[in-house]
């Protein structure tokens, strides 16, 4: 059918009709005045193949009078306010195009065609119409392309987007899941502080490692991170774990492929480096040995093998490196001269594993080395050449994906840059690199093993876990210190006054009923009582209560050594005897009733560097 034989007959222009031609294959308007037209459009070329009407019924094609149709016109003209002047103007502005004439042939009344016009031709403006006018014209070519352009445009912004989307879950499809239970979260924070244990096991698969050692290692924790970043993303601390650090672990339980549970019991007194791979240990456990070893809260844990350290260095064009003396170390297969190097691939992994060559030849002095390589690693990461090469980073993406695994609650490519995003607001002077404090094993003749340092390791592992920086920062916000420190300012109810419940959000087992015992007992806070579990496990003690209740909450902190941090402004809750009570939650930073929980003010002074600095190895 005509294009306009889908309206409505008195809305319609007959003289403005669609006809497809067959050549082309496209619609054009017949530009035919002076061919008698039909008032009401049918199909197209009816006549001109010989259709009649069908019996019974008018014809379709009948033409009306020439004069009835000049006054129809004349009519609609008055009423529209010179419909021949706009369809003057579009004659103009198609007119000029070769081959947009009516196609040769019979017109619907069956009349031959009026005679194709020549270009540049002078054509007489029919009777009644205005001139011409040019400039239409150009403003409808002006308005196609616009059209185009904006087409166009978007189909780009869509394609972008599209292939941002594929290439993100083609990202996806790269990193491997471990599912570790509760070990680790079940989501990422950006509003809290996290502890990520970052593994680099001793795995010797891939094209390339089967000559490194131990060939049919499971894959032991090697070498092992606690990376802490603050809440304020002001700073952040690397902590390293010897890989002969004699510990206890834990009983673990890991799921099978098929989803089976088992409990892998715990050992004693053995290297921390088989809490993986071990009797079939899996990352959870070395989550859950540390925890236990710290005290501190490991949100995650992130995992590489060999293959890491080679893709990683290639991807961002090598990593600077600097050595004091010559290197040559056949074990590693590390040959390299004093002096500034930039190494990637083989290189760069024969470094970071070498163990006689530097200090004392042993795994404290490959740890320090190992943490220069990741400061200079992490400053190459956030330079200007890569954040600003699409295809560095595309490479970084890839390879780092590649190369991890990583707990189901980070699992997802968006949430991972969402972790590394986090992690570069802070300020690589205030990214610190330190060691658990150690000492020789007192229990062997041939020192081969460490212990903690149980006179200094507590102080260190109490600073990350209150998220007290080992670098000197700007302090927080004047009003936010201010406000926090406001909460212990004030007057303090006498103890016989206060009324608690307690809650056990992460502290050891029997916790509450000890500080129950212990508050009424020997402080006076007789209107206490032990309200069981918490819902969630908190890494910090915390005090909720209501406005009225401040010189209550006041007076506990004051008992229990609760820093004004602890302190949560909020609501009360009906107790038992239907009296508003405060909520006291035991987090996992209680030792013990009794045992003061306001945090360090500051870390302790240890050995440590920074990631801005560069040092060389030697």
């Amino acid at each position: 059918m005509d294009a306009q034989g889908r309206g409505r007959a008195e809305n319609i222009d007959p003289a403005d009709q669609w006809v497809l031609n067959p050549s082309t294959g496209e619609y054009e308007l017949r530009l035919t005045p002076s061919a008698p037209q039909s008032a009401v459009p049918g199909p197209r070329r009816a006549a001109s193949r010989g259709r009649g009407a069908a019996p019974g019924r008018p014809s379709r094609t009948a033409a009306p009078a020439p004069e009835g149709r000049k006054e129809a016109r004349g009519a609609r003209e008055e009423a529209r306010g010179g419909r021949g002047e706009a369809r003057g103007s579009r004659e103009e502005a198609r007119g000029s195009r070769e081959g947009r004439e009516a196609r040769p042939g019979r017109s619907a009344s069956g009349d031959a065609p009026s005679p194709r016009r020549r270009r540049g031709a002078p054509e007489e403006a029919p009777a009644g119409r205005r001139g011409r006018r040019p400039v239409k014209a150009k403003k409808s070519r002006g308005k196609k392309a616009v059209m185009w352009t904006g087409g166009t445009m978007a189909f780009v912004l869509v394609a972008v987007g599209a292939a941002g989307w594929f290439y993100l879950k083609h990202l996806e499809g790269n990193v491997t899941t471990e599912d570790v239970g509760n070990a680790a979260d079940s989501g990422f924070s950006k509003d809290e502080a996290f502890n990520i244990l970052l593994l680099g096991t001793d795995k010797r698969t891939g094209k390339g490692n089967e000559g490194y050692g131990d060939k049919g290692s499971a894959g032991h924790a090697d070498t092992t991170l606690l990376l802490h970043v603050a809440k304020d993303r002001s700073n952040a601390t690397v902590l390293s774990i010897p890989r002969d650090l004699i510990v206890d672990i834990p009983d673990c339980p890991t799921k099978d492929a098929d989803g089976n549970e088992t409990v892998i019991p715990g050992s004693q007194g053995v290297r921390f480096n088989t809490s993986l791979g071990q009797e079939g240990r899996n990352a959870g456990c070395t989550m859950r040995t540390v925890e236990e070893m710290t005290g501190i809260d490991v949100n995650h844990f992130m995992m590489a093998d060999f293959n890491a350290v080679k893709t990683l260095t290639t991807a961002v064009g090598g990593v600077d490196v600097c050595l004091a003396k010559d290197v040559d170390d056949p074990d590693s297969h590390l040959k390299l001269d004093a002096g500034p190097h930039t190494l990637m691939g083989e290189d760069a992994l024969a470094f970071v594993r070498t163990r006689h060559s530097f200090g004392n030849q042993g795994d404290l002095d490959r740890i320090k080395v190992q943490q220069q390589f990741l400061a200079s690693l992490m400053r190459k990461m956030s330079s200007s050449d890569t954040l600003t090469s699409p295809t560095k980073l595309m490479k970084l993406a890839e390879a780092a994906t590649k190369a991890l695994t990583v707990d189901t609650g980070i699992g997802k490519v968006s949430t991972l840059k969402d972790v590394a995003l986090e992690l570069k607001k802070v300020p690589p002077k205030n990214i610190s690199f330190t060691t658990v404090p150690v000492r020789d094993n007192p229990a062997e003749t041939v020192k081969a093993t460490v212990v903690v340092d149980e006179s200094r390791a507590p102080d260190v592992f109490d600073a990350i876990a209150n998220d007290v920086s080992f670098t000197a920062v700007k302090e927080k916000k004047a009003q936010e210190k201010a406000a926090v420190a406001a909460r212990l300012k004030g007057t303090k109810s006498a103890p016989s006054e206060v009324r608690v419940r307690i809650l056990n959000g992460g502290a050891p087992s029997g916790s509450a009923s000890e500080t129950l015992e212990w508050l009424q007992n020997d402080e006076g806070v007789t209107k206490s009582e032990n309200a069981g579990n918490a819902d969630a496990a908190l890494s910090r003690t915390t005090l909720e209560y209501a406005p009225e209740q401040a010189d209550q909450a006041r007076r506990l902190a004051a008992i229990m050594g609760l820093s004004g941090a602890a302190l949560k402004p909020g609501e009360s809750v009906i107790n038992s005897q239907g009296m508003p009570t405060m909520t006291l939650t035991l987090g996992k930073d209680f030792e013990g009733a009794g045992v003061s929980l306001t945090p360090p003010a500051k870390a302790p002074d240890v050995e440590k560097s920074t990631a801005d600095k560069v040092q060389c190895a030697g």
